[in-house]
């Protein structure tokens, strides 16, 4: 068995036996049909190991804090699902300039107060961000939370997460790329 087939038989155990806010029992997975329309939709594709979490465990609601967002349609709080608010983050980014949204960054869990855990889609790694929007400007909003997904997904199983009380007060770093990936939109 690969390291990626046992994250998932581990992420699947504990959303087996937890409930994020909001969840009364875990939401059946999401079929090809319904990953193919996501990834339309988008314009690019998800990760595989992303993927792999809809099809294969469950579509959201698992996770850390209030768990994974659904990928279509959203889930029993109201919260949009994570391809409506992907693309309504862009449409945001375009009509306010001061706050761009990177192309192809999917927010894929809500924290609270407008946060938001995010995957690069457009990095090799699928870099998990943290989007902090309640900082002065879009420059100083964007963190790197974890190097890629499967890492994020080991802190949440191992209580080693920055949003674990025993870790308060750990720093993140700014993401480097921000500006890079949001240039072209300021451009424009």
């Amino acid at each position: 068995m690969t390291e990626i087939e046992q994250l998932l038989v581990r992420v699947a155990a504990e959303a087996r036996n937890t409930r994020p806010w909001g969840w009364p029992s875990l939401p059946e997975p999401v079929d090809a049909a319904a990953l193919t329309r996501a990834e339309a939709a988008l314009g690019f594709a998800l990760p595989r190991l992303l993927a792999a979490l809809y099809v294969r465990i469950g579509d959201g609601g698992f996770g850390p804090e209030y768990g994974l967002l659904p990928l279509l349609d959203g889930p029993p709080s109201g919260e949009p699902a994570v391809v409506p608010q992907y693309l309504s983050n862009r449409e945001g980014g375009r009509k306010d300039p001061d706050w761009p949204w990177p192309e192809g960054v999917l927010p894929i869990s809500h924290w609270g107060c407008g946060m938001y855990a995010c995957v690069d889609c457009r990095s090799p790694e699928g870099t998990v961000l943290l989007f902090e929007p309640n900082a002065d400007d879009a420059d100083h909003a964007w963190y790197v939370d974890a190097p890629d997904l499967a890492t994020w997904l080991h802190a949440w199983l191992d209580g080693t997460g920055w949003y674990e009380e025993s870790n308060e007060g750990m720093d993140m770093a700014p993401w480097p790329d921000f500006r890079i990936r949001t240039a072209a939109a300021q451009a424009s």
